[in-house]
């Protein structure tokens, strides 16, 4: 009983001497737990190399962060490898969500779109465009500024008022009665 109660001891000395940046404290933790940890991080992930990258991630965060182990939940043996096996289940649950994320834009690349339905949506969009230009051009003038001021160039029912020098109110009449207008000359014109 007395020696796992020593190691403990010494473990904990360790992690108080890595707060003052004692860089020996920390190669004699690596010494101690880098195998047991790599071990660990091997048999999540299946491949040595990335075992290797966890278990510096998990003693390069007990380095730069000492702090973060609490002793009162538990032994740094302990914290050590718990850090390990979050890391490595960590990189497995992103490793799969890429894998999802792939076969998922590979199976969208599979479905090829439809030329012609493609040509048609351009040749139906270009004649909405024309029908709307010339509505555009049958409205009064009054009307046609305030939508254009609105739809082309961005602005407020607002900044158009103050910018023409004419009560909101006449403003949003003009929308109103712009955008009715437009109703019914594009309607006629789809029928």
């Amino acid at each position: 009983m007395v020696a796992p109660d020593l190691d403990e001891a010494r473990d904990r000395d360790l992690v108080l001497r890595l707060g003052e940046g004692d860089e020996e404290a920390f190669r004699d933790l690596f010494r101690r737990y880098g195998g047991v940890a790599k071990a660990l991080a091997t048999r999540i992930v299946r491949q040595p190399f990335l075992a290797e990258e966890i278990v510096q991630e998990a003693f390069l965060a007990l380095w730069r962060r000492p702090d973060s182990y609490r002793a009162d939940r538990g032994s740094v043996r302990g914290f050590l490898l718990a850090t390990v096996h979050h890391r490595a289940v960590d990189h497995i649950r992103r490793e799969e969500a890429q894998r999802r994320r792939a076969e998922e834009a590979d199976t969208a690349d599979l479905i090829a779109p439809d030329v012609g339905e493609a040509v048609t949506d351009a040749a139906a969009l270009e004649a909405e465009r024309t029908n709307l230009r010339a509505a555009l051009v049958g409205l009064p003038a009054e009307q046609r500024r305030v939508l254009e001021m609105m739809y082309y160039e961005g602005k407020s029912q607002s900044m158009i008022a103050t910018e023409l020098d004419v009560p909101l109110g006449t403003v949003k009449s003009r929308t109103l009665l712009g955008m009715r207008r437009l109703r019914t000359a594009i309607g006629g014109a789809r029928a």
